[in-house]
C-alpha cells in the first residue's frame, strides 16, 4: 500500500487548481468513520477545468501502480436547468519525479507533462433526493499504469464540468508473497511492469535440500500470484522430507537414506547399524561385510563355511573331485570355489604348491559348479587338494577362506604328450626332427614312436619310426612334399598321447640346387686363394650392378666392396650395406625394397602411431598372388625431405634381410601419397605387452622356444655384421603361431670399422635405451654384436618374468651405477637356473667373454632337446652376487614396520591379514611360504606372486646383511 486516503486523521492537504474548483470536505464512510473527500459541482459554469493533485507518493521499487477510486457522480439530467456542458466523467493522470518538487504552478495543469491514465465514468449516478438529503451511489474503479522508473509520482484528478465527489483513493502495487514450494523457498517478488508480465524468481532449497536437474524457479504474474514452477529440490542423502516437503529432516539413529530423493528413510538392514543421525548408509557389524556392488538396502553378509562331503575319484594321473555346498552360505548367492593343489611327493617332507603343468577343467579358481576334473598329475605321487568356498566378501575378511581337504595318491600312468617339435634339417628326401621330453614322463621313457604321412592322405596311410632318443631322421620322402608328424613317448605303463600335428616340407629340386649354389662360394673359397675369391666377389658385384642398369664410377664399387669384406665372415656370406653410405638414399630404397602400386594396398584400421606417422593394418593383393594381411607404416603429411629419407631408410635395411625370425618387408610405396612401408602382419603385437596379457599362461618350453627364435634372428643379423642397438621385448613382434620376429631397425647402424672387433661409435651421442644397453655402449657409444648379446640377456629376463620392467622403478642413473658396481638382475620367479646362468653370461662386463649368438642358439637347442635341464630353478642361496638388491626391491630395513613394507610393495590391503596371522616382524615375514600366503587369505594369483617374490628378496637381503657382518 502506497497511499490510502481513508486512513488520514487530518486534512489531506492536496493541491487544487483553481481554488474555486475541488473542495475538501469531511464526511462519513459506511461504518460512520470520519473521512476526508473532495467535491466539485460547478455545472452551471462553462469551460470547467478543475484539478486536484495528491501529495508526493514514493513507489518503493514497484514498476506498476494500481489506483482504486471510490466516487459518486450526479446524473446531469436530475439537475434542473443544467446547461449542455454538464459531464458525468473525470480524468486520471500521473506525473513521475525523483523528488517532491511540485508546487502550485508546476507541473503545469495540462495533459503534457501529465500522463493520462484513463477517463473514469460512473457505473451508476445518483439523482434521488429525500428528506434526509441526497442518496449517493458509490462507484469503485481500479486503474493501473506503468512502467514507472523514478523514485516517486503524483496523481491528479481532472473535472471538466461534472457534479461529483471523490470519496476515497487507495494507491498500491502487487507482489507475490514468500512461499515454500517444490522444496525451495521463494522470497517476496514484485510484479512486473505490465499486467501480463511474468517475473522469474530463483528459489533456494530448504536446508539439507538439493536441486534436481535444472535451477528451480517460480514466476510472479501481474496479479501477485505465483505460477509456472520449474525444477524442484529434493532432500539430500541422509534426510527425508516432512511437513509437506517444507523441511528436510535427518534420518534418526537406526535409519538411513542412500541417495537424494523423495523416498523416506529406511531402517538399517540385518547385521548393520548407524553411528549418527543423517546416515547415508549403515555400517556392517563386526564379521559382516558388503561389496561395492551390493545395494545399501541389502543385509551385510559374511564368508561361507567349508564345502561338505568331498568325494574324490582317481584314474591314473587324473582326478575327479565333487562336493556339496557349504552349510552356511554367508547370506549370499555368489559362492564359488577355489582349488589349492599341493604335491607331497612320496609323503616325506613338506608339501609344495603344484606346478603350472597341472590342468583343471573347467578352471582352478572361481568354480561355479561343485566339481572339477584335474589332470596331468605325476604318477605315484601324494597330493593334497583344498577346496575353498569363497563369496563376494571373502576378500574383505581378515580370515582365510574355509576349506575342506582331501589326500590322494595317483596311480601308474602313461607319459603326457610331447609339447613341441622342431625341424633340425631337411633334404630332398629326408627330414631330421627333434622334440622335447613330455612335461610329465610319469616314469622312465623307454622310446618314442614317430607317426607321419603326407598331408593329403589320412592317418590310415601313416608310417611309424621308433627312436630311443628324442631325435629321428625320416628318410625315403618325396621331394617338395608336406608331411604331417606326430610323436608319442612310451614307458612301462604304455604309450602316451600323440603330440599335436606338425607340418614339415622336404626340399624341392629347385631349392636343393639353390642351396648348392649358395654353398658354391664356400667351396671355391676353400679350394682357391683369398685373392681369387676377392676377384670373384668383384666380378659378381659388377655383373649384378650391370644387370640392374646402374652406371657408377669405379670408386663407388670400391666403397661398396668394403662393406662386403670388412670383419670376419664366412666366404659367400651376404653382408649388410648401410643405406646411408649411398650418395642418393633413394638409390638404396630402389635396390633393396620392392616398389608396390598403391592400388594393391588397402588400409583398414589404425592400430598405433610411430615416429613418422600412423601404423595401420590392412591387406595387400599383388597381381597373381593371394591377398594377405599386412601392417602398414605411413609417413605423415607435411614431411621434410630428411624425414622421408629417414622413414624409408628402415625399408632399405629390412629389405636386405630374409629370415623367419626377422620381420619381412613386403615393399614400399614411394611414387604416390601417402608414402608407406608394408610389412607382414604380426597378430599378437609386441612381445612385452603380449606376455603381460598372458601372464603365467605358457610352459617353460614354450618360453624357451620364443627365446630360441629371437636368438636365431639375431644370429642371422650378427652374421651379416649388423648391430641392432635397440633389442628389447617391445621391439619383438609375435604372430598367431607364437613365432617371434625381430623388428624396429630405427637405431641400427652398419659396423664400418675394419678392425678385428668392429664397433660403431656415435658421433652425435643421441638417446639410447639405458636398461637394455651394455655398459661400454652407454659409456663409450661402442655398439657391437656383443652389446646386442647384453641386450638379448635383458630380453631373456623380460620373457621369463612375463614382461616385467627391467630394474623395476630404478632411475636410469641408478641402473648405470648399479651395473658399474656389478649388480645383475636376479632370476625371475620359477626361472630355470640354466636360463638365468645364460643371462649372467650375456651380462659379462668384458664383452669378449660374452657368448656369441651362435652359441646361444646351440645352448637353447640343447635345453629344448633335454627338458630336464629346465626343471631346476635358482635357489635364493645360490650365491648369485646381488649387492644392490635394495635398488630393485624396497629394502625392508628402511621401514619401521611390516605395514610400511606392505604399502611400499602396494599390498597394503593385506595389513590386517598379516597382523591377524601374527606376521608382525620382518623375521617372521622372511620365513613365509606360499602356504602361509594362502593361509592368511591372499587368493589372487598375481598378489600371491608379488608378495612371495618380495618375501624372497627380503630373505636374500637378510642373508646378504648377515654375510657382510660375518
Amino acid at each position: 500500500m502506497l497511499m490510502d486516503s481513508t486512513t488520514a486523521t487530518a486534512e489531506l492537504g492536496w493541491t487544487v487548481y483553481p481554488t474555486s474548483g475541488w473542495e475538501e470536505v469531511s464526511g462519513y464512510d459506511e461504518n460512520m468513520n470520519t473521512i476526508r473527500t473532495y467535491q466539485v459541482c460547478n455545472v452551471f459554469e462553462n469551460s470547467q477545468n478543475n484539478w486536484v493533485r495528491t501529495k508526493y507518493i514514493r513507489r518503493r521499487g514497484a514498476q506498476r501502480i494500481h489506483v482504486e477510486m471510490k466516487f459518486s457522480v450526479r446524473d446531469c439530467s436530475s439537475i434542473p436547468n443544467v446547461p449542455g456542458s454538464c459531464k458525468e466523467t473525470f480524468n486520471l493522470y500521473y506525473y513521475e519525479s525523483d523528488s517532491d518538487t511540485a508546487n502550485k504552478v508546476s507541473p503545469a495543469w495540462m495533459e503534457n507533462p501529465w500522463i493520462k491514465v484513463d477517463t473514469i465514468a460512473a457505473d451508476e449516478s445518483f439523482s434521488q433526493v429525500d428528506l434526509g438529503g441526497r442518496v449517493m451511489k458509490i462507484n469503485t474503479e481500479v486503474r493501473s499504469f506503468g512502467p514507472v522508473s523514478r523514485q516517486g509520482f503524483y496523481l491528479a484528478f481532472q473535472d471538466y464540468g461534472g457534479c461529483m465527489s471523490l470519496i476515497a483513493v487507495r494507491v498500491f502495487y502487487r507482489k507475490c508473497p514468500r512461499v515454500v514450494r517444490n522444496g525451495a523457498v521463494f522470497g517476496e517478488t514484485l510484479s512486473g511492469a505490465e499486467s501480463t508480465s511474468l517475473v522469474a524468481a530463483r528459489g533456494v532449497c530448504v536446508p539439507n535440500g538439493e536441486e534436481v536437474d535444472v535451477p528451480i524457479k517460480l514466476y510472479c504474474n501481474g496479479d501477485g500470484e505465483w505460477m509456472v514452477p520449474i525444477g524442484r529440490c529434493m532432500c539430500k542423502a541422509g534426510y527425508e522430507a516432512v511437513e509437506n516437503g517444507t523441511v528436510c529432516r535427518a534420518c534418526p539413529s537406526g535409519f538411513f537414506k542412500p541417495s537424494q530423493g523423495d523416498q523416506p528413510c529406511l531402517q538399517c538392514p540385518i547385521n548393520s547399524r548407524t553411528t549418527n543421525e543423517g546416515a547415508t548408509s549403515c555400517v556392517c557389524r563386526t564379521g559382516y561385510y558388503r561389496t561395492d556392488s551390493d545395494p545399501f538396502q541389502m543385509p551385510c553378509t559374511t564368508i561361507p563355511s567349508a564345502p561338505q562331503s568331498v568325494i574324490s575319484s582317481v584314474n591314473e594321473t587324473s582326478l575327479m573331485l565333487e562336493w556339496t555346498s557349504p552349510r552356511e552360505m554367508g547370506g549370499r548367492e555368489d559362492v564359488v570355489y577355489n582349488i589349492i593343489c599341493k604335491s607331497c611327493g612320496t609323503g616325506r617332507g613338506a608339501c609344495t604348491r603344484c606346478g603350472d603343468n597341472v590342468q583343471f577343467v573347467p578352471r582352478q579358481l572361481g568354480l561355479i559348479e561343485p566339481r572339477v576334473y584335474i589332470s596331468d598329475l605325476l604318477a605315484h605321487t601324494q597330493y593334497t587338494f583344498e577346496i575353498q568356498a569363497v563369496n563376494g566378501v571373502s576378500d574383505q575378511s581378515p580370515y582365510s577362506p574355509q576349506y575342506s581337504s582331501v589326500n590322494i595318491t595317483t596311480n601308474q600312468a602313461v607319459p603326457s604328450a610331447v609339447s613341441i617339435m622342431h625341424q633340425v634339417s631337411r633334404t630332398v628326401d629326408s627330414i631330421t626332427l627333434s622334440w622335447s621330453q613330455p612335461d610329465q614322463p610319469n616314469g622312465v621313457i623307454l622310446d618314442y614312436e614317430l607317426q607321419y604321412y603326407e598331408k593329403d592322405q589320412t592317418e590310415y596311410n601313416s608310417s611309424t619310426v621308433r627312436s630311443l632318443t628324442n631325435t629321428a631322421v625320416i628318410r625315403g620322402l618325396k621331394p617338395g612334399a608336406i608331411y604331417v608328424f606326430q610323436v608319442r613317448a612310451r614307458t612301462v605303463a604304455g604309450f602316451g598321447r600323440y603330440s599335436g600335428k606338425m607340418y614339415f616340407q622336404t626340399m624341392t629340386e629347385e631349392e636343393y640346387k639353390t642351396s648348392l649354389q649358395e654353398k658354391l662360394p664356400l667351396i671355391i673359397g676353400s679350394a682357391a686363394a683369398g685373392f681369387v675369391f676377392l676377384i670373384a666377389i668383384i666380378v659378381i658385384i659388377i655383373v649384378c650392378n650391370r644387370r640392374r642398369g646402374f652406371e657408377r664410377a669405379d670408386s663407388e664399387y670400391t666403397d661398396k666392396l668394403q662393406h662386403y669384406t670388412s670383419g670376419h665372415m664366412s666366404p659367400g656370406m651376404k653382408i649388410y650395406i648401410d643405406p646411408f653410405t649411398y650418395e642418393d638414399p633413394n638409390e638404396a630404397v630402389r635396390e633393396f625394397a620392392k616398389e608396390i602400386d598403391i592400388s594393391c594396398v588397402k588400409i583398414e584400421q589404425v592400430i598405433g602411431a610411430g615416429e613418422f606417422g600412423e601404423v595401420c593394418s590392412g591387406s595387400l593383393k599383388l597381381p597373381g598372388k593371394r591377398e594377405m594381411f599386412v601392417a602398414i607404416k605411413t609417413l605423415k603429411s607435411g614431411y621434410t625431405e630428411k624425414q622421408r629419407r629417414d622413414f624409408l631408410s628402415e625399408a632399405s635395411i629390412m629389405g636386405q634381410f630374409d629370415h623367419p625370425n626377422i620381420i619381412h618387408l613386403e615393399g614400399v610405396v614411394t611414387k604416390s601419397s601417402p608414402v608407406i612401408i608394408v610389412t607382414e602382419f604380426m597378430e599378437n603385437g609386441s612381445l612385452d605387452s603380449f606376455l603381460r596379457q598372458n601372464d603365467g599362461q605358457f610352459t617353460v618350453i614354450q618360453l624357451v622356444g620364443m627365446l630360441r627364435g629371437i636368438a636365431a634372428g639375431m644370429k642371422y643379423l650378427s652374421d651379416m655384421n649388423y648391430v641392432h642397438r635397440d633389442l628389447a621385448a617391445r621391439n619383438i613382434l609375435v604372430n598367431s603361431n607364437l613365432v617371434c620376429k625381430v623388428s624396429d631397425f630405427g637405431l641400427s647402424r652398419f659396423l664400418e670399422d675394419d678392425t678385428s672387433d668392429p664397433t660403431y661409435t656415435s658421433a652425435l651421442g643421441g638417446k639410447i635405451p639405458i636398461r637394455w644397453t651394455a655398459p661400454e655402449a652407454i659409456q663409450y657409444r661402442k655398439f657391437t654384436s656383443a652389446s646386442d648379446v647384453w641386450s638379448y640377456g635383458i630380453v631373456m629376463w623380460e620373457v621369463m618374468s612375463y614382461g616385467e620392467r627391467p630394474y623395476w622403478d630404478m632411475t636410469n642413473q641408478d641402473v648405470i651405477n648399479a651395473i658399474e658396481q656389478d649388480y645383475r638382475l636376479p632370476p625371475p620367479m620359477d626361472c630355470p637356473s640354466t636360463l638365468h646362468q645364460l643371462m649372467l653370461d650375456c651380462w659379462q662386463k668384458d664383452r669378449n667373454n660374452r657368448p656369441k649368438f651362435s652359441q646361444i642358439v646351440n645352448n637353447l637347442d640343447k635345453m629344448i632337446r633335454n627338458p630336464t635341464s629346465l626343471k631346476t630353478t635358482t635357489p635364493l642361496s645360490s650365491g648369485i652376487h646381488l649387492p644392490l638388491l635394495d635398488r630393485s626391491v624396497p629394502d625392508f630395513s628402511s621401514f619401521s614396520s611390516v605395514d610400511e613394507w606392505l604399502d611400499a610393495i602396494k599390498m597394503g590391503q593385506y595389513k590386517d591379514n598379516f597382523a591377524n596371522a601374527d606376521f608382525s616382524s620382518f623375521d617372521m615375514v622372511s620365513e613365509m611360504t606360499m602356504d602361509d600366503i594362502l593361509r592368511i587369505g591372499v587368493t589372487l594369483a598375481g598378489h600371491q606372486k608379488k608378495i612371495l617374490n618380495s618375501v624372497q628378496m627380503m630373505r636374500a637381503q637378510m642373508n646378504q646383511i648377515q654375510s657382510v657382518e660375518v
